[in-house]
């Protein structure tokens, strides 16, 4: 039996043969790297040595040492296709919103927080209303408002860096007493940042928008408050700073703030946040 091709068949079958080829390659050369996943990204290179810490990899075509900690990698897929995850990572919960303050860890190993992104300063204080309010309740309020700040600017982990407790005296017939105090001083840090790029695509072109939500804890505050609204919200420019996003613009009723962090983006909303004379301050913005 004899087969007999048309001429139009033959560049067909040369067309998809090379696509092909040049598919198998792709994948091929793919899978000749180790993969390091982390915060909305991923990066193909060569593991070279994974310590108590850190991770050292060198780039594609590069001899370059690098060093990463391995609090900012959720996982490695080796070429050889096997899945190494880091409980340094995994460990750390994702904060989408004020309310997820239950959620902030607190350390007092400084090695637990290198590699993060680093918000800035936070602080707390709580005091005892009397002489005879509870030392451990005390305490807790000073916790519960370190964490709802962290949270308030996305952050996931504090490094306490000082504590102060007083307990309460009771005095005598000469003396007064005085009540419980904590006063707690840590920095925020978080292992994730909202992902500039898609921050950029979700609101387009747009300048204008409203504020339908705002948190405030104040520094003598005894809980956050929040409160429903409707402010306008323009933008004047986005930047990136180390990862974190940051809005130039103008939020009716703050006159004298310009610079906002962004904090959360989801499909709906995005949440900003920033700090005035001390008081802290977190607003959701509506797409």
């Amino acid at each position: 039996m004899t087969t007999f091709f048309t001429k139009a068949a033959f560049p067909a079958a040369s067309f998809f043969s090379s696509l092909l080829l040049l598919s198998s390659i792709a994948t091929y050369g793919y899978s000749q790297s180790d993969t390091l996943y982390m915060n909305n990204k991923k990066i193909a290179c060569s593991i070279k040595e994974i310590t108590p810490d850190a991770i050292k990899f060198t780039y594609p075509g590069e001899e370059l040492l690098n060093t990463i900690y391995k609090n900012t990698v959720q996982k490695v897929v080796f070429k050889s296709g096997r899945t190494q995850t880091f409980a340094e990572a995994t460990s750390y919960k994702q904060i989408n919103g004020v309310m997820d303050y239950d959620k902030v860890a607190i350390t007092s190993v400084e090695d637990e927080v290198k590699g993060l992104y680093k918000f800035g300063e936070v602080s707390s204080k709580a005091k005892g209303t009397t002489v005879y309010s509870n030392q451990e309740r005390v305490k807790e309020r000073a916790y519960r408002k370190l964490k709802v700040q962290a949270a308030m600017f996305g952050a996931n982990v504090i490094y306490l860096a000082n504590q102060r407790t007083e307990g309460n005296k009771y005095g005598s017939y000469f003396t007064s007493g005085s009540t419980s105090e904590t006063d707690l001083t840590g920095v925020a840090y978080s292992n994730t940042l909202p992902d500039y790029d898609q921050f950029r695509k979700l609101i387009s072109t747009g300048k204008t928008f409203t504020a339908v939500k705002k948190f405030a804890l104040g520094a003598s505050s005894s809980d956050v408050s929040q409160d429903d609204i409707k402010k306008s919200f323009e933008i004047s420019n986005i930047s990136s700073d180390n990862g974190i996003i940051y809005i130039d613009g103008n939020l009716q009723g703050e006159h004298n703030v310009s610079k906002f962090q962004v904090v959360n983006v989801g499909s709906n909303s995005f949440s900003i946040a920033f700090r005035n004379k001390g008081d802290a301050y977190n607003f959701t913005i509506a797409l």
